[in-house]
């Protein structure tokens, strides 16, 4: 009878809600301890491979039989005095502390990923432990009720035990000696391991003497017959004098088998053959049958880690404990664990230790209130892993200060698989071998894909069935089905937490459903039914064709059909015609990248960094009534992670989850995509719309492609986009693959500071006009201005500053800039806090300047003496021909000097008044537009004064003159002047 019929929890495939329990009673509470590092996934799975080998030393021993604990064994004789004196004398030696040694340094080594987004942590610096509870087989077998964030509250409690208590003795008293821990796909059951394993190593684990840890999935490559005293000792040289004496000491040994699920145990004695001769060479399987049997060292302890479905392969007699990871069941060990996460020293990177603090602090501050509101980020961070995600995902959002290759945010999620799955096939009994991340790509990639091309993010009971069950056709599917939802379904889909939607699903990371669908239209499983149907035939005919040509060939030769040969070799067409079409599935991919990335509805929405900070930060704010209706969704990652996964780096990480995604496709679909992108890319694109854009280019890795697409873009404006250290680095990064000049790069009101200045710094060197207006750029972003300005390949030319605290020492540090530059002929301090001592500092370098043209000094507070003293240093300067001084503190004394000036005679005009003498000024509405587009950033009461001051200037021009059309100019200027202060009265202006 197949596992899919004979199981007890199979569940009917009428009902999705319905999943063995594996986060039951999530808000239970327990102790926590903080001492190994929490990295996800099977990366800790990995751990044995590099272990020093040597030879083993035999030594007979006799045989004990087991029922699942200590008093069903019969006790092993006792050890002899000698014995014992002979195993301290190892002991002392050293050997164990050697082989603690080693397997510290082995376990204390993070991967890649941990060290590649973020800082390094050591094991003993962020540990949060999961919830861990006693189950049993009644109660893993039987069916659970609907899988909701209700009816998991409502579960009854079941008994929370710490890691160190797993051996405790039973409700009956009995010693435990085998435990099975359990948990579905990210709920930290590889970490755990790796945190029982260094604690021993630091003495936290006083019950075990020794502690042999073993990865079945190495035992599973190994294929030759080996005994358990070879085992040991060629993974573990340290250990080859304790071997021998393993079994004629009461050494008390803890045996780790992590994985279990990776091996086909076979517990009949028709399967396996009974072996207590730690010598004897087996199969490594017979080892860990032979073992949980309690006929290879009866005294030993052991502890096997599985997934849910594969619990069932050991018999429940050999089990003395089930237990079961349920992932951080508690919001506070959520917050405990971000806490201690994003509160490490160098987090941040190099910035300020003070600042960086505050920083850190802030964000735990708004991850915590989002968690407090129950969200489903709450729901999704019941898993460890994805607690990981969530930290790594902020840390790529905050910190990153440069974007080299290897950090990208699919390069994230694609890593964040890795670590979860690493290769892993879904079901080691079945034939076919099929990832689990191939697998997940197939069916879970398809729900994704279909939610986002209808804009929707919540899944009924149907809308899983469509996908995952109408397909099946063959036991093997169903089978495979059963593994997949028993193992692997939370971790992509949970119940949703949003009132009256609690019994349908939703992605536990809303990215996850746009990265999965993504990964399913690239590698190609988009496909309609003759597609289907013609690559089966092609494949069918180019396995047989060539072999029946052969025969036939033969055959001709002694008979006279030679027709049959040319059909034949017709037949043997059709793969290769069939190949030509199938290209255009390249095509069609390409098609649905562009289409996705431009999509006009989606072109003043967030770009889709700030999208991503607002789900995992939230939206600070009045939370939506639940009768309100809520937004579109938006999937504008979508086309974003179908760039990135076809980059070099992705793709190789990719090939190892089972999911190959060819060089020549990629390169197709790279040349299929260029034209239309380059082409819509040219447009007027919104500044997020223009950010999004660029992030694509800076995620899909292709220089050449990048290079094409930039040099198409003359203009660049991302102004109110906020220009975090990360959008900063991307910028930099897809604008450094060319060195074009750009006609316009305007970055008014982003958030700019010194150090966005300098990861811009090769980017500003190139931009004909700079629009800086509006950053809160002080003194040491100036510092940085002079330098660019200074700089011998700088070819700014007008550069607006408007809006910023420059003050008195950043306007020090522009006129030095001013004096040495070769390129800058116009410059905006519109409303910088000059003062006097700053137009001073600006005049004294002025001379200096041989290229200037037109100088903004507006609303700065100047008085008559500094504004008179620019002026003079103007009327000398071979170019200067304009200066603006209007909004600024000037006398009617001084107004009459700088009325007087005259182009044809001195050479420059000052724009103070609306006035020139007794005519209205040719360049009054620039003076009014100037005080309308920056009236919400300046002092209202202030410009209200300035306003009647220029009325009051108005009036007094127009009745010293008698020329009708002046006085007409000037009653015209007057009601605008006067509509102006009539709308800033009344706030609607």
């Amino acid at each position: 009878m197949s596992r899919a019929m004979r199981c007890q929890s199979c569940l009917p495939w009428g009902s999705w809600a319905q999943l063995p329990r594996s986060l039951a009673g999530r808000r239970g509470t327990r102790s926590v301890s903080v001492c190994a590092a929490a990295v996800p996934g099977p990366a800790g799975r990995c751990f044995l491979r590099k272990i020093l080998h040597t030879s083993s030393i035999s030594l007979p021993r006799g045989c004990v039989r087991y029922r699942g604990d200590s008093r069903e064994s019969s006790a092993q004789p006792g050890s002899s005095h000698h014995g014992q004196s002979q195993l301290r004398n190892v002991a002392s030696s050293g050997a164990i502390k050697k082989h603690q040694k080693s397997l510290s340094a082995w376990f204390s080594h993070q991967p890649n990923e941990e060290r590649q987004f973020g800082p390094s942590f050591s094991l003993d610096a962020v540990h949060v432990d999961p919830v861990i509870r006693e189950s049993s087989l009644e109660e893993i077998l039987k069916p659970s009720p609907d899988l909701t964030i209700q009816n998991q509250l409502q579960q009854p409690r079941r008994k929370v035990i710490s890691l160190h208590s797993l051996f405790d003795v039973d409700a009956c008293g009995r010693q435990v000696k085998n435990v099975v821990l359990y948990g579905t796909v990210g709920t930290g059951k590889s970490t755990l391991i790796k945190k029982m394993v260094v604690d021993w190593c630091h003495g936290r684990l006083p019950r075990f003497e020794l502690v042999i840890p073993f990865s079945c999935e190495d035992l599973s490559h190994s294929h030759a017959h080996v005994s358990l005293r070879r085992l040991i000792t060629k993974k573990y040289q340290h250990l080859r004098d304790v071997v021998p004496v393993l079994e004629a000491s009461n050494l008390r040994v803890l045996f780790i088998l992590n994985g279990l699920e990776r091996l086909n145990l076979d517990f009949r004695l028709a399967g396996t053959e009974l072996c207590c001769d730690p010598n004897e060479p087996v199969p490594p399987s017979a080892i860990v049958v032979n073992l949980l049997r309690k006929y290879l060292l009866p005294e030993a302890s052991i502890i096997v880690t599985t997934r849910p479905s594969a619990v069932r392969r050991i018999p429940g007699k050999y089990v003395g404990r089930y237990a079961e990871i349920c992932g951080f069941s508690d919001t506070n060990l959520q917050k405990l664990y971000f806490q201690m996460r994003l509160s490490q020293p160098g987090c941040s990177g190099e910035e300020s230790q003070d600042r960086s603090s505050a920083e850190q602090e802030n964000l735990v501050e708004m991850l915590s209130r989002n968690l407090e509101r129950h969200n489903q980020i709450t729901a999704a961070c019941f898993l460890p892993s994805y607690c990981w995600l969530v930290c790594t995902t902020l840390h790529f959002l905050y910190f990153t200060r440069t974007v080299p290759p290897s950090q990208t945010l699919t390069g994230i999620y694609t890593s964040f698989l890795r670590l979860n799955f690493s290769g892993e096939v879904l079901d080691s009994t079945d034939p076919t071998h099929i990832s689990m991340m191939k697998y997940v790509a197939k069916t879970v990639g398809k729900l994704a894909y279909e939610g986002v091309m209808s804009r929707k993010t919540c899944f009924s009971e149907e809308d899983l069935r469509q996908c995952f069950e109408v397909e099946m056709k063959t036991e093997s599917e169903l089978n495979l089905l059963e593994v997949f939802r028993s193992d692997v379904f939370r971790f992509f889909l949970s119940p949703c937490v949003q009132p009256g939607k609690e019994h349908t699903f939703v992605f536990t990371i809303p990215a996850m459903q746009e990265y999965l669908a993504a990964l399913y239209v690239v590698l190609g499983e988009k496909k309609t039914l003759a597609q289907r149907v013609g690559k089966e035939l092609s494949e069918v005919i180019g396995k047989v064709s060539e072999d029946v040509a052969v025969v036939v060939n033969i055959i001709s030769k002694v008979l006279p059909l030679r027709f049959l040969p040319v059909l034949f070799n017709l037949l043997k067409i059709f793969p290769r015609y069939f190949s030509r079409v199938s290209g255009k599935d390249k095509d069609a991919i390409a098609h649905t990248m562009a289409e996705e990335l431009f999509k006009e509805e989606d072109y003043y929405n967030d770009d889709v960094l700030d999208q991503i900070n607002s789900s995992i930060l939230g939206v600070e704010g009045p939370m939506r009534h639940p009768d309100e209706a809520p937004d579109d969704e938006v999937f504008e990652l979508f086309p974003i992670f179908m760039g990135g996964i076809l980059s070099r780096r992705n793709r190789a990480i990719l090939e190892q989850l089972g999911c190959s995604i060819k060089n020549l496709a990629a390169f197709e679909i790279a040349k299929a995509m260029k034209k239309t992108v380059i082409r819509k890319g040219r447009k007027g694109l919104p500044p997020s719309e223009l950010m999004d854009y660029l992030f694509f280019l800076h995620e899909f890795q292709n220089e050449r492609f990048t290079a094409e697409a930039i040099c198409s873009l003359r203009a660049v404006n991302l102004s109110s986009v906020k220009m975090t250290p990360l959008k900063c680095s991307v910028l930099a990064s897809v604008m450094s693959t060319t060195c074009h000049e750009v006609e316009e790069l305007n970055l008014t009101s982003c958030n700019l500071d010194s150090g966005s200045l300098r990861t811009l710094f090769p980017v500003l060197l190139r931009c004909k006009a700079l629009h800086l207006q509006l950053n809160s750029l002080g003194s040491d972003a100036c510092k940085e201005i002079r330098d660019l300005l200074l700089h011998d390949k700088c070819v700014v030319s007008s550069l607006r500053l408007a809006n910023n605290p420059v003050g008195e020492q950043g306007a020090r540090y522009l006129a030095e800039a001013l004096a040495g530059n070769r390129s800058l002929t116009q410059l905006s301090l519109l409303h910088t806090a000059l003062g006097d001592p700053g137009a001073e500092a600006i005049a004294q370098h002025l001379a200096e300047n041989q290229h200037l043209q037109e100088l903004n000094l507006g609303y700065n507070s100047l008085t008559d003496a500094a504004a008179l003293r620019v002026v003079e240093v103007a009327k000398r300067h071979e170019t200067l021909d304009k200066v603006h001084l209007y909004f600024n503190d000037i006398s009617e004394d001084g107004k009459r000097a700088l009325d007087s000036l005259r182009m044809d005679r001195d050479g420059v005009r000052a724009l103070v008044f609306l006035t020139a003498g007794t005519d209205v000024s040719d360049y009054w509405s620039h003076i009014l537009n100037v005080v309308q587009r920056n009236l919400p950033f300046w002092d209202r009461e202030r410009v209200r004064q300035h306003l009647a001051l220029l009325l009051q200037d108005l009036e007094s021009s127009r009745s010293q003159t008698a020329n009708p059309w002046r006085k007409a100019k000037f009653l015209r200027v007057e009601s605008e002047v006067k509509k102006m202060l009539g709308k800033l009265q009344d706030g609607s202006l």
